[in-house]
């Protein structure tokens, strides 16, 4: 497949990859300040801010929105084989307006401000488009008033919604805590949408299987990766990997459904992706079939 790498919509190269073919930025930058964050040191670091800022290629959000439509409708076969991931360079359910609870528009998120709005007037567009989106996100404070609509959206079994867990509070200073996120995932799965756990990076790994023990039965995909630049105990590691597989059986209490387990876990535990059990899904894994 031909790169496209347009100003809205692109194909994700590198680690990125491993987390989907197709993804969106608008904006750059993220309030939640996250100490461990790639992009504050990466390519991005001279550019980095806590407040989100629209990329230098829009000249507004408007603007954004119909490059977006644009670059929608030239690849629409291969977003709606792939699907579309929102977004590496920002959390994109981000709301400046904290007064959730006294608007009361349907559907639109205008009025929040910060980068909300964006990602879901794209969202209604993939979903007119037959085009499955995956979100990842470390914010709640969004969750109940989508959830409190009289639900007419429709498409919903085209939506999954991804949460960062890493058990790390102290990390992640301005976003909603795990325990917020992990309730989120469960209100969200309750309602009919299909729902994905970051468990990266990795800060220890007994946070990070309390976090999987605490989504397991609404979390239909874990995906697990490490700490860039950070050295791991390979001997745990394995262990770690042989819990999870333990874990996905009944018998043991809780079900857990897919997991993808990231190369650069793989390399330090030592271990063949092909030799994984089914439940250890590869980066062709499309949660939307299944």
């Amino acid at each position: 497949m031909k790169t496209f790498k347009g100003k809205a919509i692109y194909n994700p190269a590198g680690k990125a990859a491993e987390y989907a073919e197709w993804a969106c930025n608008f904006y750059t930058g993220c309030s939640n300040d996250c100490h461990y964050y790639y992009c504050k040191r990466g390519v991005l670091a001279h550019t980095w801010s806590n407040t989100p800022k629209l990329k230098k290629c829009f000249k507004d959000e408007s603007h954004a929105l119909e490059v977006f439509e644009n670059e929608l409708r030239a690849n629409l076969p291969e977003l709606q084989k792939h699907g579309l991931f929102f977004s590496f360079t920002t959390d994109p359910m981000l709301c400046d307006n904290k007064d959730i609870e006294s608007y009361k528009g349907r559907y639109d998120f205008s009025y929040f401000g910060g980068t909300i709005n964006a990602t879901w007037v794209a969202t209604t567009l993939c979903i007119d488009n037959s085009i499955p989106v995956k979100i990842l996100t470390k914010s709640t404070n969004w969750v109940d008033r989508l959830l409190s609509y009289p639900f007419e959206l429709r498409g919903k079994e085209l939506i999954a919604f991804g949460f960062t867990l890493t058990g790390h509070d102290e990390l992640e200073p301005n976003a909603s805590t795990n325990a917020e996120r992990i309730e989120a995932m469960r209100k969200l799965h309750d309602a009919g949408f299909k729902t994905w756990a970051s468990i990266e990076p990795v800060i220890d790994l007994k946070s990070s299987a309390m976090m999987i023990e605490q989504t397991a039965g609404f979390c239909d995909l874990y995906k697990i990766g490490l700490m860039s630049g950070k050295k791991y105990d390979k001997k745990k590691l394995v262990e770690f990997m042989e819990w999870c597989n333990t874990a996905y059986s009944v018998t043991n209490g809780f079900y857990m459904k897919k997991i993808y387990f990231k190369d650069s876990l793989l390399a330090q535990a030592g271990i063949n992706r092909e030799k994984l059990p089914e439940n250890f899904v590869g980066r062709d894994y499309n949660m939307f079939n299944d």
